[in-house]
């Protein structure tokens, strides 16, 4: 039997409830691995290590030991910010990198999105052991059974999955070990083909005997070494045993009532709360579909992008004005600059990138909000013992002016980003939207959507609009009414059509949402636009 699939997720969920422990995420394997993990005890921070090292084997083109991680914490009633990113080579030189790339934006030497160069030491794999350390019950060892069982035995490719690999396959067919781990014939698998990754069994299996060290020092640490080496970075394997994640505040603002949680920079959870900020000023108190509510979170998404890739990069390294950027008094001031008009404020955003995203609540109330990513596609296009390196240092200037230059164990502006939700200082929703630039954006519309009282699953499922550049906007124009589309065009904005853009390989993200009401019950949302869902227990 073969069956037919859209390419538009029409179809809309209710929210997933339960009295105990919940799991959200973007792969139904994954959610499931999550949640039996809390039913055999496990707490928040063993089911996200569980559920992330799954979703490394079925999502390998968006997350793995080859990228970044951050993550918000609530235990106890206790928040806090961690931070997995890695840092560039201490052998990176601006100048160096300058004469060795051909890539040029503007005229201007750029960092490559493929290769050795753009490397960045990774971070995600010392997080996880970080979260299980600080919090965590079960050994690292049993948390990667799961996803070594299915990295051996094979998975079948789901949907969206797969249209996401066809798009990247020509991204890493010029990699010999990159192609014959992740396609086959030199194609990406087809919905429902059956893929298996032993290569990565053996390398989960070698950190299950040995721990986060055969990755930061160990063997599998000088196979990363070697082939970033082999093609033109400057990674060591003195950088990778310098590696350690760390643990900071989260950064937040209200909303309605709502104080919204975000991991400080060196990431740009900043732009979100920034945005949020300006929309109060802005008023939005309409339906997620009004024209003038759309116009106006527009503009406050290219005000705070305009600031963010202005200011954001690693505060070890340059002075982030995170304080003045979330307060109510700048966006007073910066919301002055909206009309009625759409504008471009000199604002940029990133490339698509792609991202895996998962949230869990434990029985007990504590919650992780848990990002994991290797950038785009990929990642660097480079492959080691089954798994993508992220191409991350691409998110670094190479102009010797800008603050987000690059430098010797400098973290970069970094695109991937948590989320949490309190009410009078009561723990209420782990969530997040995942997917490049379309964060901060996402972060925006979902959490206006939940506090204007649409439930987790309804304010997913909302139309949602994402910025790309200048005055473009690419819109969800099937579920957008006509009038509003023709009015948004009647404004300045230049609207991208739903089907090109998606054609075009584009996306609106994917949220997950896990939020805990007065009463202590989970109320789950999993987005339609990607193939996961919500599973509590």
């Amino acid at each position: 039997m073969e069956f037919e699939y859209p390419w538009e997720f029409a179809g809309r969920r209710s929210a997933v409830m339960a009295p105990n422990g919940m799991v959200a995420t973007s792969h139904p394997l994954a959610a499931r691995t999550g949640v039996k993990t809390l039913e055999e005890g496990g707490n928040a921070a063993d089911a996200a290590v569980a559920t992330a090292a799954v979703l490394n084997v079925v999502e390998p083109h968006m997350t793995g030991i080859g990228g970044d991680m951050f993550a918000l914490t609530q235990f106890d009633g206790e928040y806090r910010a961690l931070n997995g990113s890695g840092r560039a080579p201490a052998d990176a030189d601006l100048e160096d990198y300058r004469e060795r790339t051909d890539t040029e934006e503007n005229g201007e030497p750029a960092m490559p999105t493929a290769g050795g160069l753009p490397v960045t030491v990774p971070g995600a794999l010392d997080g996880w052991s970080t979260l299980l350390d600080t919090y965590g019950t079960v050994d690292l060892a049993d948390l990667l059974e799961p996803a070594i069982e299915y990295a051996d035995s094979g998975i079948p490719v789901t949907e969206y999955v797969a249209r996401q690999w066809e798009n990247a396959a020509d991204r890493i067919a010029g990699f010999d070990t990159s192609a014959e781990t992740f396609l086959r014939d030199g194609r990406a698998p087809d919905p429902g083909e059956h893929f298996a990754n032993p290569t990565f069994a053996e390398s989960l299996g070698l950190i299950a005997r040995e721990g986060p060290e055969a990755l930061y020092g160990g063997e599998l640490g000088e196979e990363v070494v070697d082939v970033v080496g082999d093609h033109g970075g400057t990674l060591s394997l003195s950088d990778l045993e310098a590696h350690e994640s760390t643990w900071e505040e989260p950064i937040s603002t209200e909303y309605g009532g709502i104080e919204v949680l975000e991991h400080p920079p060196n990431g740009q959870g900043i732009v979100a709360l920034e945005a949020l900020n300006l929309a109060v000023e802005l008023g939005i108190e309409d339906k997620p579909t009004d024209e003038n509510r759309l116009h106006r979170l527009i503009e406050a998404t290219k005000l705070a992008f305009a600031d963010g890739y202005a200011h954001v990069s690693d505060p070890a390294h340059v002075e982030v004005p995170t304080e003045t950027m979330r307060s109510k008094d700048y966006a007073r001031e910066r919301a002055s600059e909206i009309g009625p008009e759409a504008k471009t404020y000199g604002a940029k955003a990133s490339e698509h990138a792609n991202t895996a995203y998962l949230t869990v609540v434990d029985p007990q109330g504590n919650a992780v909000s848990f990002i994991n990513s290797i950038y785009m596609s990929f990642g660097s296009g480079l492959t080691v013992g089954g798994f993508a390196l992220q191409n991350r240092g691409h998110s670094f200037s190479l102009d010797p002016d800008h603050p987000n230059r690059l430098a010797p164990e400098k973290r970069p502006f970094h695109t991937i980003i948590p989320a949490m939700l309190r009410e009078d200082g009561e723990f209420r929703a782990s969530w997040g939207v995942m997917g490049g630039s379309m964060q901060p954006q996402g972060h925006l519309q979902v959490a206006a959507n939940m506090v204007d009282g649409l439930n987790p699953q309804a304010a997913l499922d909302a139309p949602r609009f994402r910025w790309l550049d200048g005055t473009r906007v690419a819109l969800e124009t099937s579920r957008l009414p006509d009038t509003v589309v023709e009015g948004l065009r009647e404004r300045g904005h230049e609207v991208v059509e739903e089907g090109e853009f998606f054609g075009e390989g584009g996306h609106w993200g994917g949220g997950q949402v896990v939020y805990r009401d007065e009463e202590g019950s989970l109320i789950g949302g999993s987005d339609p636009r990607k193939d996961g869902q919500a599973v509590g227990f």
